[in-house]
């Protein structure tokens, strides 16, 4: 043991800790505080929650928002070759196929309808992942068929793409050299009271985040809760337990299939998709599209619906189809409806039988007789 005033005999100074909490406390933040030092202690501390959140921000837009930014901002649309026309007589028609809402690509759903090659060469549309422009598309397709030498051209689209299919045919018919023969629709909304209540509640509420959310259009982080969250029913059980193991599969699903997915729609492009049933135009292109435009016929409007209903969870179709029969259908109409009864909503790839069948039987014997009347009424009007 030491005495008092000499050093250990060992060389190393007494341990006190005693001493080391008073030097603490001598030297901490505030120690020389006298007046309200709890409360100047407490705003500071408060102080460096927004430099916190700061930081956080800054990494968030660092990390997952800007580069997102620039990938997307590199991407446009296009249109690319599927199959060509079944018969050499139909090798002056074009079919281009639009998907709906979160697909950015139609390749696999045009893949999946050998039948539409009966009409033309099938070519599928790849949105921009900032948006969609429906007139750079259509100048696209005027692009394309006119470097083929192919002068007529058939739409088809699935779920929103029937939206933007119709708004695509009004350009071409009205302002191109282009003929329109058919648009071919599969359960579109025609407007918003056409989406059923809870689907038309999530894309506001999606609309809301975008909207208030910095970075919301290309967050993956963003992506990947609002995707997971939408697959609780596959993980979440009684009284709100979370089942590990098929919460973390629902995860890895997320990430493969929405996340690391290149195809995948992006944020923006959902934005895009979901405010063109929005704003509403779909009635306005049919009504352009139900006369005859610079000597150029009608053209064949076909709509594909399941024959319940309510098989279709998203769409009410009942509403487009009789908003399909007041616009361009009735007497010397060129509307025709097709029911189906083993398909859902929009789900060519998983029922391509039926909707293959229903192409090959009714859709192309009515639009090859809707072409014959409309060329003979054209030329009369002449």
């Amino acid at each position: 043991m030491a005495l008092p005033g000499f050093p250990h005999p060992s060389g190393v100074a007494d341990y006190d800790d005693r001493r080391r909490r008073e030097r603490l406390r001598a030297t901490r933040l505030g120690a020389g505080w006298v007046r309200l030092r709890r409360t100047r202690l407490m705003i500071l501390r408060l102080s460096l929650i927004p430099l916190v959140a700061l930081g956080a921000f800054a990494e968030y837009m660092g990390v997952d928002v800007l580069p997102e930014q620039a990938r997307l901002a590199r991407t446009e649309p296009a249109v690319l070759p599927i199959a060509g026309p079944s018969d050499a007589k139909v090798s002056d028609t074009a079919v281009f196929d639009l998907v709906g809402l979160g697909v950015l690509d139609a390749g696999d759903t045009a893949r999946a309808l050998p039948s539409l090659a009966t009409l033309g060469s099938v070519w599928a549309v790849r949105y921009d992942q900032t948006g969609i422009d429906t007139k750079v598309i259509s100048d696209l397709i005027v692009k394309v068929t006119e470097a083929a030498k192919v002068p007529n051209v058939v739409l088809v689209g699935h779920s929103m793409g029937g939206v933007i299919a119709l708004e695509i045919a009004k350009h071409l018919h009205v302002g191109s050299a282009e003929k329109v023969k058919a648009v071919i629709l599969d359960c579109t909304p025609v407007d918003l009271d056409a989406v059923r209540p809870e689907s038309r509640d999530q894309g506001e509420e999606m609309l809301r985040w975008m909207g208030w959310f910095p970075g919301a259009r290309e967050s993956r982080l963003l992506r990947l809760i609002v995707e997971t969250y939408a697959r609780h029913q596959d993980f979440v059980g009684g009284r709100y337990v979370i089942r590990g193991d098929e919460f973390r599969q629902a995860v890895r699903n997320v990430l493969r299939d929405k996340i690391l997915n290149t195809n995948a729609a992006s944020n923006g492009l959902i934005e895009a998709q979901f405010k063109a049933i929005v704003a509403g135009g779909a009635v306005d292109d049919l009504r352009a599209l139900s006369k005859p435009a610079a000597g150029k016929p009608r053209p064949a409007i076909a709509f594909i619906r399941p024959h319940n209903p309510y098989d279709d969870p998203i769409v009410n179709v009942e509403y487009s189809h009789q908003v399909l029969i007041d616009q361009v259908g009735g007497v010397n109409g060129t509307l025709l409806v097709v029911t189906t009864h083993t398909t859902g909503h929009a789900n060519p790839i998983e029922r391509p039988q039926e909707y293959n069948a229903v192409i090959a039987n009714q859709i192309v014997p009515f639009v090859r007789q809707i072409q014959l009347d409309e060329i003979g009424t054209v030329s009369i009007g002449r």
